[in-house]
């Protein structure tokens, strides 16, 4: 697809190349990388044992996840790869029954910690549904477009022991390396939303909406599992639901990513997506993004669009403004709508994306490439042929035209033609506040300068935009070629770079401020200001004493001897343990995460190392050797903050740091939890460093 750049909004910031302090704030959009190339059809062979093969696909087996281990071969024009002891089985709902089945790849099932070009899964769709094998791999190259969050996606030929198995789409795994690869950030709670998935009201408690239905949770938590906190997603369905019209734009901007949410439901109208949200309850993740403390709102499941419909709706007619599901709540989408602001800045978005993406001009050459490549694939697919008796003949009309199926209501084009130009009848066009979005700002230390960048959007022309630190209460013009005074002027990248130990105070908080020729202002965040501290120059974090056999020294709260790591933060700032991660393995550097806990400057914290987290927060899934091993904590960028590696040790003695924090380790009683100084060592001791 021809890429489009609509000055106006329609740019994803790409800083922070060279910084040492991270990025917060901005949408990344990760490389295809030759797993989910799209300009070649790629081959996956899986080998499998026969009678593994026949258990998965004896229909008394349908539902099971059982995974049974195979081998895959991933090979295209430049590489051919093959991976040992992967996981294998069936994937998806309908498709189960589907005589084309979808299935999953495990990467890391039977080897923990392996990852595939940078993933641990892989899901191959049979889009069993859809004449044309292509509505997914559309859906998702649109989002990426629209610049929402999408699911990298390609074409590729499955093969199981060496039978040819069809066409497939190979769609990314939204997962905590999704959401890093998205989100800068990856230990946020991750929720799967599926039927009856409606964002309705039922009560404070947390465990409301835990409920159970086909025997999986409504909103299912896929990160954080053994903390099983619903308190964030609580409080979001509760600012959603019951805050005033008055207030909703404050209260649920800090909790939501309200504007890139607005870009998604044009998405979901233009692609006709009614299995989502706003129609039928269904089909979404939501991720709390812990750099905004916003969640994130990511589509998912898109087979069932462009056209394809069970339910017997026009969905390439259907008014706009009122595209949700009538007489029942839909809270995501209805106070959105009701909300003038918000329904002018929709309406704005949806004309720039009908004028600069989706069109005729836009996308029919691109449909058209999509049918050439997969014409000689589907022509030698037998399984596509299976399930509603579809031609070669059918997958090339339903690019075009509707065809004498129950869903296939519309073709391809003829749905977007349809919606087209019903959406632009049915716009509503008003003049909208200035938009600061895109914003980007890092978390700098003592040595480095504050760089912010914003997007500023408007119908009209923007006059000011204002960097204003609360702490201070000094305004800063912002320039209108970015943070370096180097990019485009008037192409609606506003920007600032101030040297950190000029801003008055460690503490930070500031918004930006813009107003536009009418007089209309926004500031960002909507109320208050973005709040961090300018980081020390160096992260005092440090494995200050360790006990890899524990027989009848140290008890944890539940009496049992078990090993243990005491963590000292050796500074005078509080660090933050949520993002940061404890290995005894230096190639699986996020092994365990940290509780979200946060270690006071001088304090020590112990971490029993039992392989049992059911024990608690502070208890890790691996347990240290006695025979020597290693230990290292590590940052949410995967870098060392500190490690070790030790030989055999003494059972019911210690090894610790002295100095605390800083010092070699020795042989010593252990104090654990407590300063190691005035603890005695011979020089002998002192030798037998790590």
């Amino acid at each position: 697809m021809k890429k489009i750049v609509c000055t106006r909004w329609f740019i994803l910031i790409m800083l922070g190349i060279g910084l040492s302090s991270p990025i917060s704030g901005q949408l990344l959009v990760p490389e295809k990388t030759e797993l989910y190339r799209d300009d070649v059809v790629p081959r996956i062979d899986v080998l499998i044992g026969q009678e593994s093969l026949d258990f998965i696909l004896d229909p008394a087996n349908r539902e099971s996840n059982e995974l049974f281990e195979a081998t895959f071969i991933f090979s295209n024009d430049v590489v051919n790869d093959t991976v040992e002891n992967v996981g294998f089985r069936l994937r998806g709902n309908t498709s189960r029954s589907a005589d084309k089945k979808s299935f999953k790849i495990d990467i890391n099932e039977f080897m923990p910690g392996r990852k595939f070009y940078g993933v641990t899964k892989i899901n191959l769709n049979g889009q069993h549904n859809d004449p044309t094998s292509a509505r997914a791999k559309i859906c998702a190259d649109l989002a990426d477009q629209i610049g929402i969050p999408s699911l990298r996606t390609n074409h590729v030929e499955l093969y199981i022991n060496g039978n040819y198995y069809g066409l497939y789409t190979n769609t990314e795994h939204i997962d905590q390396n999704y959401a890093k690869k998205r989100f800068g950030n990856k230990n946020g709670n991750l929720y799967k939303c599926l039927f009856p998935a409606d964002l309705a009201y039922k009560g404070d408690s947390p465990n409301n909406y835990k409920e159970v239905v086909s025997g999986r949770r409504n909103y299912d938590l896929k990160s954080n599992e053994y903390a099983d906190d619903y308190s964030d997603l609580a409080n979001f369905i509760r600012v959603l639901n019951l805050t005033s019209d008055a207030d909703l734009p404050c209260e649920l901007e800090n909790v939501f990513n309200v504007d890139l949410y607005l870009k998604t439901i044009i998405f979901d109208i233009l692609t006709g997506n009614w299995d989502g949200p706003i129609y039928n309850k269904n089909n979404f993740y939501l991720y709390h993004n812990q750099f905004t403390s916003q969640f994130e709102y990511i589509p998912y499941d898109l087979d069932n669009t462009l056209g394809i419909d069970w339910l017997s709706r026009d969905w390439g007619n259907r008014d706009i403004y009122a595209w949700s599901r009538t007489g029942e709540d839909r809270p995501i989408y209805t106070r959105l709508m009701a909300n003038q602001e918000y329904r002018d800045r929709f309406s704005f978005y949806m004309q720039e994306i009908l004028l600069d993406i989706y069109n005729e001009a836009e996308l029919y050459p691109y449909l058209d490439d999509i049918r050439d490549k997969l014409l000689e694939f589907i022509e030698d697919d037998t399984f596509y042929k299976l399930d509603y008796g579809f031609s070669s003949e059918d997958f090339l009309n339903g690019f075009e035209f509707p065809l004498g199926f129950f869903q296939t209501d519309y073709g391809i084009k003829e749905f977007i033609q349809t919606r087209l130009i019903a959406a632009f009848n049915q716009l509503e066009f008003n003049d909208i506040h200035p938009v600061i979005t895109n914003v980007t700002y890092n978390h700098p230390n003592e040595d480095e300068d504050l760089i912010i960048n914003a997007q500023v959007i408007d119908n009209g022309t923007i006059e000011d935009v204002f960097f204003i630190n609360h702490i201070t209460a000094e305004s800063v013009r912002m320039h209108d070629d970015g943070a370096h005074n180097d990019g485009e002027a008037n192409d609606g990248v506003y920007g600032i770079e101030q040297p950190a130990f000029q801003l008055g105070s460690n503490d930070i908080n500031f918004s930006i401020k813009a107003s536009d020729n009418l007089g209309k202002e926004a500031s960002y965040p909507r109320c208050g200001g973005i709040e961090f501290k300018i980081e020390e120059v160096e992260l005092k974090l440090a494995i200050n004493e360790f006990m890899a056999s524990n027989e009848a020294s140290v008890q944890d709260e539940l009496e049992e001897y078990d090993d243990w790591i005491e963590i000292f933060n050796y500074g005078t700032r509080p660090i933050f343990l949520g993002d940061k991660f404890l290995s005894d393995n230096p190639d699986n550097e996020d092994k365990w995460a940290m509780p979200h806990y946060t270690i006071q400057g001088g304090e020590y914290l112990i971490i029993w190392a039992d392989d049992d987290r059911n024990q608690g927060e502070f208890h890790t899934n691996f347990k240290l050797q006695k025979s020597g091993e290693y230990i290292g904590i590590f940052d949410n960028d995967e870098t060392v903050i500190d490690d070790l590696k030790y030989n055999e040790q003494d059972t019911d003695i210690s090894r610790g740091r002295i100095p605390n924090g800083t010092g070699n380790y020795i042989f010593m009683a252990p104090t654990p939890g407590a300063s190691n100084i005035g603890v005695s060592a011979t020089e002998s001791e002192v030798a037998l460093q790590l």
